[in-house]
């Protein structure tokens, strides 16, 4: 089966420049970084920003970034991003979720104009009976600036819940990477309920605050606002990644993980077209098998509540030892292990 969609590539330009991008140019300037080593690399001078139709790859987007990071050299540039990104000033998106009527409200919005609105980091909304969970994934092959990426996208959450709240929702953060020297960062804008080397860069909240009413909200100027950005996403003609599409298509075939020519056959390219993509995402085709299935595996963990031998029967491991050496490259842990973490939470 050929999948009949179209999404957009790490080279793709689409990112309006003064969207996401002038968010990060303003605040390297406030701090008196000069524009032209800023944007060094990237191709553009900030007239072409301020012209307001210079659209950017997610290659560019990396490159200011990586010149705001290292220009900056200040360990809450990602977090001040963060805090300016949502709802942004991004036309009919940003007016949807500033008309959110409510949590959950929002987290559907910022899900469904995703690449309106954080078109590096996908989110993934997940309910079960007690929590809301919101997962965080690469769109595009961030590599080294992944980390700036998910604390500004964690921070963007927050701040805007609290914004549109009016009071601070107590949102748990967890982080797969160690936790670093400036934790304190983590602890103003994140809160003290933040945790490292966890199994998934995720946020959990209690579903009680999904449905809470935020006031301020205007029912009629948000469902006009959604409609608009549904009309501007398919005026695009695309609404996700390929590294998005890939791991739907993934997800989809969990059981029976696809090889890589059947993969690109459903994806109407040769094998070596295929390759050559994912090595312009900084990523190679058994890397985005091994992330789905690690992230499926910890989802019937965390959220299920399966034993190991449920889950390694429900992802065809016929062999215990197998499902455990798998688990441990997937996760860098042991499934009893991460099993224990996800009882103790």
């Amino acid at each position: 089966m050929t999948l009949k969609t179209r999404w957009y590539e790490a080279d793709s330009r689409f990112i309006a420049g003064h969207y996401q991008p002038a968010t990060l140019i303003d605040l390297a300037l406030s701090r008196d970084i000069d524009s032209h080593r800023l944007l060094r690399g990237t191709g553009l001078f900030h007239d072409d920003i301020l012209a307001g139709d210079t659209r950017l790859s997610p290659q560019q987007f990396f490159a200011l970034i990586g010149n705001s990071r290292r220009l900056l050299d200040a360990d809450d540039s990602s977090f001040l991003f963060g805090q300016r990104l949502l709802p942004g000033h991004y036309g009919a998106a940003s007016h949807a979720l500033g008309h959110a009527q409510n949590l959950h409200q929002a987290l559907d919005t910022l899900v469904q104009q995703q690449v309106l609105l954080s078109p590096l980091v996908t989110p993934q909304l997940v309910l079960d009976e007690h929590h809301a969970y919101v997962y965080w994934l690469d769109s595009c092959g961030a590599g080294e600036h992944w980390r700036f990426l998910l604390e500004a996208s964690m921070t963007s959450l927050i701040a805007m819940s609290q914004w549109l709240s009016g009071r601070r929702l107590p949102w748990e953060c967890s982080f797969s990477h160690a936790e670093p020297r400036y934790v304190e960062q983590y602890w103003v804008h994140l809160g003290e309920q933040t945790r490292f080397q966890r199994p998934l860069d995720m946020m959990r909240i209690k579903r009680e605050f999904l449905t809470q009413a935020w006031p301020g909200a205007s029912a009629t100027a948000g469902q006009v606002a959604r409609q608009q950005a549904r009309e501007q996403i398919e005026q695009l003609g695309f609404e996700a990644s390929f590294l998005d599409c890939l791991y739907d298509y993934l997800h989809t075939h969990v059981r029976q993980p696809p090889s890589l020519e059947q993969a690109a056959q459903a994806f109407a390219m040769s094998p070596a077209t295929l390759k050559r993509k994912l090595h312009k995402h900084d990523t190679g085709f058994q890397q985005q098998v091994d992330r789905v299935r690690k992230s499926v595996a910890l989802h019937l963990y965390q959220v299920k509540g399966l034993s190991n031998d449920e889950v390694a029967a429900y992802l065809n491991f016929n062999d215990a030892a197998n499902f455990r050496r798998s688990f441990k490259r997937w996760t860098g842990s042991t499934p009893n292990l991460i099993r224990q973490l996800f009882s103790s939470r």
